[in-house]
């Protein structure tokens, strides 16, 4: 007899139709919410404004400027070290006055770095995958913005108070001074983030927003500072107070020379006077904070966020 005919026996490992239990389960760790992405944003965006995290190329101009600014105040403190000084020969409210232009090339390069790359690659919907809202990511980065301008202008006036101490200058007097420059940086890293942040955010190609920063920030300096000149030598002093309420630097000098006691950069060091003064420059200040917040959310609502 023929032997019977056995079907072929099927290879378990060849059935595509196998399922695999590959581990899925609801997530049961503790949620962090919405403060912790805030945080979290906001020091990915400090740490970015001097290339932290980034490539080596990234880190070379924040850095070089920070040494930049911090270079003169080296310099300073080993004169008087050296010389056995009396007293420093600038006050700490003065320098980042005189140092204003390595501080407005830093918020050019830095405030489209910010913000100008998640316009441009629309990489900012992936922020609000996290419980974070509009308002979150705007002050987040403007905090961050106002934080790395800070750092940059109070780490020299840390360097000249350092100095002022080893070369035994009076205690009181400078520990006065440095309270004094410190308040006039914070106050201008607030205004200057505002104004480089919202001129940033109005286009999403870096580089049209490095130079938009520049323009802004150098063409209103130079141009209220040639009028106070024009002003000064026409005799008008009380017109060159006013005029510095038309640029960001001018406007800083006016607001430490009324409230600080510091010695006005103004033509003739004519700084503002006078009770309406004392009303209006810090108006204007907290006026241009304030809708450079509303401008950058007004932006990011335009933009869909």
């Amino acid at each position: 007899m023929p032997p019977e005919s056995t079907a072929p026996t099927a290879d378990p490992s060849a059935d595509p139709t196998r399922i695999h239990n590959i581990g899925y389960r609801r997530y049961d760790g503790p949620r962090l919410g919405r403060s912790y992405a805030r945080l979290s944003l906001f020091s990915q965006s400090l740490r970015g404004a001097y290339g932290l995290g980034r490539s080596a190329k990234s880190k070379v101009l924040p850095m070089l400027l920070l040494a930049v600014m911090c270079l003169p105040a080296g310099i300073i403190v080993s004169v008087a070290v050296a010389t056995d000084m009396k007293e420093l020969p600038l006050e700490y409210t003065r320098y980042a006055i005189y140092l204003q232009a390595v501080i407005g090339l830093y918020l050019a390069a830095q405030a489209p770095q910010s913000v100008s790359r998640d316009l441009r690659f629309r990489t900012v919907p992936l922020y609000f995958s996290r419980p974070i809202e509009r308002v979150d990511y705007v002050a987040a980065k403007y905090a961050a913005m106002a934080s790395a301008l800070f750092l940059l202008t109070a780490a020299p006036l840390v360097v000249l108070y350092a100095g002022a101490l080893l070369a035994k200058l009076d205690f009181a007097d400078q520990t006065k001074g440095f309270g004094q420059g410190l308040a006039s940086v914070a106050v201008l890293s607030v205004l200057f983030a505002g104004i480089g942040l919202v001129v940033a955010a109005l286009t999403p190609r870096r580089g049209f927003g490095v130079a938009a920063v520049i323009a802004v920030m150098t063409i209103s300096y130079g141009a209220v500072s040639t009028v106070q000149a024009i002003a000064w030598e026409q005799g008008n002093e009380q017109a060159i107070g006013w005029l510095g309420l038309f640029s960001p630097v001018t406007l800083v000098d006016g607001v430490q020379s009324l409230f600080l006691g510091a010695d006005s950069a103004f033509p003739g060091g004519e700084g503002p006077s006078g009770v309406l003064a004392g009303i209006v420059y810090p108006a204007v200040v907290l006026g241009l904070i304030a809708g450079s917040h509303a401008l950058l959310m007004r932006r990011y609502r335009k933009v869909g966020l």
